[in-house]
């Protein structure tokens, strides 16, 4: 699924797609994962079902189910080299320039 075309409901299922595929290809039951994650089990049907929880419980699952790792590159702002910075910085300059003002008669 492109995220990019989705609203936040069709994200928010898919995520909760993705993580029951990762709790059933590790053999767990709904109940085994919640233990584990030290929520409700019907905390996990409703993450499970339409992606509804607190980032919080997201955390948790992911945690349980060994996916910290996949955490990593969210929201990370891409890096850049010293040229590029450079770049950005001119070219912000340049478009700074502003008309002088008319004088007044």
């Amino acid at each position: 699924m492109d995220f990019s075309f989705a609203d936040r409901s069709e994200i928010l299922q898919e995520l909760g797609q993705r993580l029951r595929l990762q709790r059933l290809a590790q053999e767990l039951t709904q109940q085994e994962l919640a233990g584990m994650a030290g929520v409700a089990p019907g905390t996990i049907k409703k993450l499970e079902g339409n992606g509804t929880s607190s980032l919080e419980t997201v955390v948790r699952v992911v945690q349980a189910l060994g996916l910290t790792d996949e955490l990593q590159a969210l929201f990370v702002l891409p890096s850049q080299s010293i040229a590029q910075m450079e770049q950005a910085e001119q070219a912000r300059q340049t478009q700074r320039v502003r008309a002088p003002r008319r004088k007044r008669p």
